[in-house]
């Protein structure tokens, strides 16, 4: 049944005829609004991440304006409400830091205000899990408005891909192949328009999940960000979250576990981002639903690579794919893999959005038949050096590596393992293991990707350009090589990653889903004794906060008390 007006939300706010209700009035007065801009009609947030330090989002402040003119169109009222902007290359010492923050931001700002849909902007990393984990928990219709891959880079007549060529051309200039002046030209040419990394990175790892959750518009995630079909996508965003509010067309019809089999399904085709573990177990518990680990696994194993995208790919970066067919061409070559009956947030099922997609390029995105890669994006990893787990991206490593064991060599921070990867002459073979450890959720603090260590010298020089390294740490989505990630529990809080010693030997078997350290428990346990746990990193604000309630990686990293079933439903605001 459509809702009536007296039922919306933002009623309660205009609608009666006392005290407080004609100060609100009044003061949309005060704001040159009239009785004709609420009257019987939705307000409709549009939670912006722009800001003059968000490169990603730099078009955003446009785009809220298109958005607007498409709930105009439809009957609604926007409003425009920013919050912090997720800037993942400027925030320090990590935007992971403050996903859940920001996921609480737009949670109280939702309830707080008089509005009864949103349409929620975002593209950059943290940005889309944590817009879509507070929409989630607040419960009303909202629809996500992807920022937005680049243009692809361009640099002495090569493509350049987003962060994917930034660590290839460093490890270049470290190991003194080319010089300053080639350097800059790929600092200059490699970002060369506003939107996200035009990599499968994790920004548009996670705009394709939303996509393949029905969070989108159908195949929103694909369109570049400077393509006038991304002003036309807002303002339809902006005419469809005014008929989702009247058709209580609310989350928790669209997020079920269905879709959210979708969504893991979608991801581990596309090549995803290793960060896509985390954000997906934290977004599905923030609905009820109990993804794990495990799940994950599971459906990489089936679920075979076919987006031919850099990193995991060789050939080709996110405008290309756009010019295939997009996330819904990949999606119908999918076909049995995915539960097509899912409700979306178009009010049609995800079989009828992806009804009539079309295949342009069977070399960007394969059929099923001629994958990049014959599994998922991911495998999860366990043993006795990661008992509650830990990830690594196979489709992007030397297949060398995939069954391997070598000599540890352990840095205790990023500041130790830069003197080590920054000495020619440090004793290591292509054999040994590199470890960083207190970089995960605690010790990071807030996880920073550190993940990716730059490959050392010692072996650069020798022209090596990959070899195991370890961390509790994660790593950009544009990174590649056999980087062991997200190892659980952290060392900081006392894991067995705090344990070994350079010289240990590990042991990695991803066939198997294994990595171990060579000792036995007897022996981990008398270092275990020998152990002191490490200083706090905050005493006091929000990064005090951070550390009493931050969830291990396995978990999602989301806050203890950010779960569905640490307490009950949070009421609306009394209005008096």
């Amino acid at each position: 049944m459509p809702k009536d007006y007296k039922d919306l939300r933002s009623a309660r706010w205009f609608a009666p005829d006392d005290l407080r209700s004609m100060g609100h009035r009044s003061r949309a007065l005060q704001m040159g609004l009239s009785g004709d801009d609420w009257e019987g009609k939705p307000v409709i947030a549009i939670i912006n991440t722009w800001s003059d330090l968000s490169p990603c989002h730099h078009h955003l402040r446009d785009r809220a304006e298109y958005v607007k003119k498409g709930i105009y169109q439809a009957g609604g009222m926007p409003a425009e409400l920013p919050v912090q902007d997720f800037a993942e290359q400027f925030l320090k010492p990590t935007s992971m830091l403050y996903r859940n923050l920001g996921a609480m931001e737009v949670e109280e700002t939702l309830r707080s205000h008089p509005v009864d849909g949103v349409v929620l902007m975002g593209g950059c990393d943290k940005s889309t899990p944590a817009l879509i984990m507070g929409a989630i928990s607040m419960g009303i219709p909202f629809i996500y408005l992807p920022a937005g891959a680049m243009l692809r880079g361009n640099y002495a007549g090569q493509k350049l891909g987003s962060g994917t060529d930034v660590w290839k051309y460093w490890d270049e200039r470290r190991a003194g192949t080319i010089g300053r002046e080639e350097w800059q030209g790929v600092e200059a040419g490699i970002a060369r328009s506003y939107g996200t990394c035009m990599t499968m990175g994790t920004a548009s790892t996670m705009m394709s999940i939303a996509d393949g959750w029905g969070l989108t518009l159908p195949g929103a995630s694909s369109i570049p960000a400077p393509d006038a079909g991304h002003k036309r996508m807002s303002a339809a965003c902006g005419r469809r979250i005014v008929e989702m509010v009247w058709d209580d067309l609310t989350p928790d019809k669209i997020i079920t576990w269905e879709s959210t089999r979708n969504a893991v399904t979608v991801a581990m085709a596309t090549g995803c981002s290793t960060n896509a573990i985390i954000h997906l177990i934290a977004m599905a518990r923030r609905a009820g639903i109990d993804l794990t680990l495990e799940d994950l696994d599971e459906i990489g194993r089936t679920t075979p690579v076919i987006a031919n995208i850099r990193p995991s790919g060789k050939d080709y970066l996110m405008e290309d794919f756009y010019y295939a067919g997009g996330l819904r061409a990949l999606m119908k070559e999918l076909g049995d893999k995915l539960d097509l009956s899912v409700m979306t947030v178009s009010g049609k099922s995800m079989g009828e959005t992806i009804a009539d997609a079309v295949n342009y390029n069977d070399d960007v995105i394969r059929p099923l038949s001629n994958p990049v890669y014959h599994e998922g994006s991911l495998a999860v990893l366990k043993g006795n050096l990661a008992p509650d787990g830990a990830v690594i991206k196979p489709a992007a490593m030397d297949k060398k590596f995939q069954v391997h064991s070598g000599p540890a060599i352990v840095a205790d921070s990023y500041a130790q393992l830069k003197e080590i990867i920054n000495d020619e002459d440090y004793p290591m073979t292509p054999d040994s293991i590199m470890v960083l450890r207190n970089a995960g959720p605690q010790g990071g603090p807030g996880m920073p990707e550190w993940g990716m260590i730059p490959m050392p010298k010692a072996l650069l020089k020798q022209g090596h350009r990959d070899m195991v390294r370890l961390s509790d740490a994660r790593m950009s989505g544009t990174s590649y090589g056999a980087c062991i990630l997200h190892v659980a529990p952290e060392a900081f809080v006392g894991g067995p990653l705090a344990l070994i010693r350079t010289g240990d030997i590990i042991e990695l078997d991803v066939p198997a889903r294994k990595l171990n350290v060579r000792l036995t428990d007897e022996e981990l346990d008398a270092r275990r004794k020998d152990w002191t746990p490490p200083a706090p990193r905050y005493e006091r604000g929000y990064g005090y906060m951070f550390s009493q309630h931050i969830e291990q990686a396995d978990k999602g990293c989301d806050f203890d008390f950010l779960k569905t079933e640490f307490g009950g439903p949070v009421p609306e605001p009394e209005i008096n």
